[in-house]
């Protein structure tokens, strides 16, 4: 699949210009980043599954 029509309309929606230079690598990254998203789609989830991690934030030491 060509992603380079969802690339410039993700860009355009968050105000962001790809500099022409730079296009290429996001292209290749962004495609990079589909495919590995396709290889975890296909796996079978159940609730067993779920994430149990939760973020718990922790104060500074003092000094730090």
């Amino acid at each position: 699949m060509d992603h380079r029509a969802y690339v410039d309309a993700a860009a355009a929606v968050l105000g962001l210009h790809i500099a022409a230079e730079y296009r290429e690598g996001v292209q290749l990254y962004f495609d990079l980043a589909a495919r590995m998203a396709a290889l975890t789609e296909g796996l079978p989830l159940t609730a067993a599954d779920e994430s149990g991690n939760v973020f718990a934030p922790v104060a500074p030491e003092a000094g730090e």
